[in-house]
This record gives structure tokens, C-alpha cells and sequence, in this order.
């Protein structure tokens, strides 16, 4: 475990009368920083060793996780399913680490927990078969913006209490570019809409066009959909404000934005706005970015306190965990803590962890539960050598600021 405590110094300043002295109304007073947060960081191998498997699904990234009920931020007292999905997912028999042949990698698969506790008799994998029992993928693209050999990749989402408990689920559209890990490019984002999302295999979910890929001359091109933020009463937020905030890692800088929506109106693009730097537009064309080195998967946290935790892998691949104090969903944000080391960095065969976030409704007061993805450049070779390399990892961040 290791403790950091990142407290700066503030001058005090006072006032003096006329003869120089201080006048019994004027006490010194020292300004309290308000991006200083004390914590400690420890592995959690009991979350870590669910996703060690050898039968069925044995390997996938995206995670994240969304307690049916839609209360994100409730942290005691008993709770109801969390939804977890996944990117490409790979499903099989493994046997001395090795996959064994037939094994086929789907581009989303699910699974559910019951419960905050790590209980290996508690978490349902689900994915998609056909009438031979075959692995297929839950959601394929089939909207205007579709394009053949595309497929999704699932971002961030939210249950929506406004809407009957309905899914909205951010996706990704991803097109190949060539036969590598990293050759892809994600041209557009769909809002998969799901009406029962505790019920697989969704056939009737609905695939929403979406505004919400762009290019912007002074950051680049991204979409919205890497972490969402459900600040309203009945999510459990501490200091609601009614809004979803939806939040985007665009262009080469890895810079963060900001969307903000109504539940009751978030289907409908155009009651949405986007933070400026200074204000909500409600054009996209004047989103200006935050801060910079994030990742394409993160997440923001909110405080008892009033302020909020933004948690991503710096720069989106690298060996650490970051986290900023921000003192609203669009921050400002303090400086970089990098609070965890992945030591997966340094094992063979060159894993690289990546889209770190966090899951506050799977977490305990004072506690805040962290996951990374890991994954290697020769990820289609690697995996048949060791069906271990691709999975989640996590850690707890605990603070008596989490309580």
C-alpha cells in the first residue's frame, strides 16, 4: 500500500492598522488548497481474480458498470444488479493458460453482479449465440450512419429513471484500417437505447443517430461518450444539479470535454449544450477543451464535499493511473496525482494497461473502486499463447473524503 498526501503550503495574508499592527479583527488565515486530497491506493486481487477465467468468456476490455436500478452514488445498505459490458470480448475453453481451438472473439458481450461484494458465485456472463449455440455480438451497427465491416465498441451510459429504467448506452462505431492492434479509426458514436437492460439479448434495443463526433480546429476529432456523469437526486449525488454530463477524450493531446443534458430529454440532441470554458453553447462547434493527457475510457466521481474526482490512464496507455480534484463536473481541476503504478507494465509479453475508471456503485464508503484494461501490440497472436493477457484489473482508492 502506499499513502501520498498532496497538501500545498498557501502564504497567509493579513491586514495591519496604521500603526502597523494587526487590529483584533483581523486574523491571520490560511487558505485552505481545495484540490488537496488524502488517500492511499492498494491492489484489489479478490475484484481482479472475477475475470481470471478459463471457461466461457476468458478475455475482453471496455468495462464498465451500471447499477440497473440507475442509483450510481448509493454506497450502503443492500443493491440491486450491476450491468457490466465489454468491448471485444474473447469466449472458449481455456487449459494450461492456452486457449483451446474454436475459441472466436465477439465485439460486446455483459455480465452482471450481484451485490458489491467480489463473490465469484455472484457475477452471470452473457454473450449472444445463434440456433448452434455459436458466440455472436449483442449490438452490430444497423443505423444511417452505418457502414459495412463496421462494428461497436461500447462507451459510457447511464440507467435513465426519467425514461422507465431505460439503457443509454454510447457506441462506437469502429472501421479496420489494417491488421494490426491499433490500425482502426472510429468515425462516428450511436446512443443504443435499451428498454430492459436486465434482460440479454436486447433484441429490441434502438439504435439512435447521434450529433456527437466532431472536428475542432484547436483539438481534433473525437467523440462524445467516454464517461458519464448522472449528477441528479435520484442517482445518489451528493449536490445534484438535474444534469447528465457526458464527456469526450478528443484528438492527439487526449484533451477532456464536456456535454450536458435532461434525463427526461437526452434522447432529443438538440436540448443538449457543451461547456465553452465558460458557459453551455448549444453548439458543438464551440466546445473547447478542459485539460489534457486523459484516456478514452474515464470517469468522474462526485464528493460528499461538493467536488469531483476525475480517475483515466494517463495518456491513455501507460503504466499509471491518474487522478484531478475538480470543484465542478467541468472542473476547474487541480494538478495530475498519479496514484497507482501498474506492475503489469513490466510483464511479458509487453502488456500495456490502458482506460482506467471508476465504479462507485460496485464500491464500499470510503472507497472507491478502480479498473484498467491490459492488452499487448500482438494482441491476435499473444492471447492464443496466454488467454490471461486481456482482462480487467483493479484497484481501491480509500479516503475519508469518499465516506
Amino acid at each position: 500500500m502506499k499513502k501520498f498526501f498532496f497538501v500545498l503550503f498557501a502564504m497567509s495574508f493579513f491586514t495591519c492598522n496604521q500603526s502597523g499592527e494587526r487590529s483584533a479583527k483581523d486574523e491571520i488565515s490560511e487558505p485552505v488548497d481545495p484540490f488537496a486530497f488524502e488517500y492511499t491506493t492498494e491492489a484489489s486481487p479478490e475484484w481482479t481474480a472475477l475475470f481470471y477465467r478459463k471457461s466461457g468468456w476468458f478475455g475482453g476490455d471496455g468495462i464498465f458498470s451500471f447499477a440497473l436500478s440507475g442509483v450510481d452514488f448509493e454506497q450502503s445498505g443492500e443493491r440491486d444488479s450491476t450491468l457490466l459490458t465489454f468491448g471485444d470480448t474473447y469466449i472458449g475453453e481455456v487449459e494450461n493458460n492456452k486457449p483451446l481451438p474454436g475459441n472466436k472473439m465477439v465485439n460486446n458481450t455483459v455480465a452482471y453482479v450481484i451485490g458489491t461484494d467480489p463473490d465469484p458465485e455472484k457475477i452471470f456472463f452473457h454473450y449472444k449465440k445463434d440456433a448452434e449455440g455459436t458466440p455472436q455480438t449483442f449490438f452490430v451497427p444497423n443505423n444511417e450512419n452505418s457502414a459495412p465491416e463496421q462494428y461497436y465498441w461500447g462507451g459510457d451510459g447511464f440507467v435513465n429513471q426519467e425514461l422507465g429504467g431505460r439503457l443509454h448506452l454510447f457506441a462506437y462505431h469502429v472501421e479496420m484500417t489494417g491488421p494490426n492492434v491499433f490500425d482502426f479509426v472510429l468515425p462516428n458514436v450511436s446512443l443504443l437505447s435499451i428498454d430492459n437492460p436486465g434482460e440479454p439479448p436486447f433484441e429490441n434495443h434502438r439504435q439512435l443517430v447521434t450529433p456527437l463526433h466532431f472536428k475542432n480546429d484547436s483539438i481534433g476529432e473525437g467523440d462524445l461518450g467516454a464517461g458519464v456523469l448522472v449528477n441528479t437526486e435520484w442517482a445518489g449525488a451528493p449536490d445534484p444539479d438535474g444534469y447528465v454530463y457526458v464527456y469526450g477524450c478528443i484528438g492527439p493531446n487526449k484533451t477532456l470535454v464536456a456535454a450536458r443534458a435532461r434525463p427526461a430529454e437526452f434522447e432529443d440532441f438538440d436540448t443538449w449544450t457543451f461547456w465553452t470554458g465558460e458557459e453551455w453553447s448549444k453548439s458543438i462547434d464551440d466546445i473547447k477543451g478542459i485539460i489534457n493527457g486523459t484516456s478514452n475510457e474515464l470517469s468522474v466521481t462526485p464528493l460528499k464535499d461538493g467536488r469531483y474526482l476525475l480517475i483515466y490512464q494517463v495518456f491513455g496507455i501507460s503504466d499509471k493511473v491518474g487522478m484531478n480534484v475538480g470543484l465542478s463536473p467541468v472542473g476547474p481541476f487541480g494538478p495530475l496525482n498519479e496514484i497507482w503504478t501498474t506492475p503489469e507494465f513490466d510483464e511479458p509479453p509487453g502488456i500495456l494497461p490502458y482506460n482506467a475508471k471508476a465504479h462507485p456503485n460496485l464500491s464500499g464508503p470510503g472507497e472507491l473502486l478502480i479498473s484498467y484494461n491490459t492488452i499487448t501490440e500482438d494482441f491476435w497472436n499473444d492471447i492464443q499463447e496466454n488467454a490471461h493477457i486481456y482482462r480487467p484489473r483493479f484497484i481501491k482508492l480509500k479516503s475519508e473524503a469518499l465516506k
